[in-house]
């Protein structure tokens, strides 16, 4: 059984609420941007698009920077929207276990958790 020191040790050592919005965000833009640290994947009403146009969606999401309280409440880059050639981009990432069956306990732990970056046109969400 943990002493009450050990577990105030414990507890002093947990991130702050903050510091892991600021980690799962920096995780998220970073497969937002570059495509690694998780999967990514369309919907058919994407793959429909030209290929001209599925490249300019997959690049307005790459560089979408616009996050706002207004569209990001829990500061984690987890979900936005993009217009591309009059046709409205909804993206968003969800986090699941390893073996992407169950939603993951930690978002923040990149040993627990598999992000997927689900592409999508607003009209399928």
């Amino acid at each position: 059984m943990a002493s009450r020191e050990q577990e105030s040790f414990a507890q002093n050592n947990q991130p702050s609420v903050q510091e892991r919005q600021v980690k799962i965000a920096r995780l998220n833009d970073q497969l937002r941007r570059t495509y690694i640290g998780g999967k990514v994947v369309q919907t058919c009403g994407i793959a429909r698009l030209t290929p001209e146009t599925q490249l300019a969606v997959h690049r307005a999401i790459q560089e979408f920077d616009d996050f706002s309280d207004d569209n990001d409440p829990y500061s984690e880059h987890d979900m936005a929207g993009v217009e591309v050639e009059g046709h409205r981009i909804f993206w968003k990432i969800d986090y699941y276990d390893r073996d992407l069956r169950y939603g993951s306990q930690d978002p923040a732990n990149t040993e627990i958790t598999t992000r997927v970056l689900t592409i999508m046109l607003a009209s399928e969400y």
